[in-house]
């Protein structure tokens, strides 16, 4: 799945794209970047995060809106790294609308989450992408959402 041959970005450097911090950061790298087509997120899940430790105890699983938000700041990441930095250092990436989600398998910790990114069409400030989540090469979730670009307000 991970092709070690194309671009790959780190935590660090994540945290230059989005804005998001600990605890609401859900990837921890992006891999096989091919600007303004695809990427993949990755996200270690493990009992000790917030999303899990109540849901559900005894048996826990990562709820599908933390899989969906964790698709969102994979294209989120992809599409800041994809722009020219002058473009989007004063802009966030804004999640519009889901799509057809569908969530096959519950995520449960340990486990390592992998988040097929594909840009499906960019109009404007808008972008549409498709997605698949996989853990242990099982599909666990897909999904269809679009998301845009806009201004920051500080």
């Amino acid at each position: 799945m991970i092709d070690q041959n194309m671009p790959c970005i780190k935590t660090s450097q994540i945290k230059k794209l989005l804005p998001h911090r600990e605890p609401m950061l859900l990837i921890d790298n992006l891999y096989n970047i091919d600007p303004m087509k695809s990427a993949i997120g990755h996200l270690k899940i493990t009992t000790d995060k917030f999303y899990v430790q109540g849901h559900f105890p005894g048996q826990p699983v990562m709820p599908g809106v933390m899989i969906v938000e964790a698709f969102g700041q994979s294209a989120a990441a992809l599409a800041a790294y994809s722009l020219d930095p002058k473009v989007v250092e004063d802009k966030l990436v804004y999640l519009m609308s889901v799509q057809n989600a569908r969530f096959r398998k519950p995520v449960m910790p340990p486990c390592d989450l992998y988040l097929k990114c594909k840009v499906d069409k960019i109009k404007g400030k808008i972008w549409r992408y498709k997605g698949e989540a996989y853990c242990n090469n099982e599909k666990m979730a897909d999904a269809e959402w679009m998301a845009t670009i806009v201004d920051r307000n500080d």
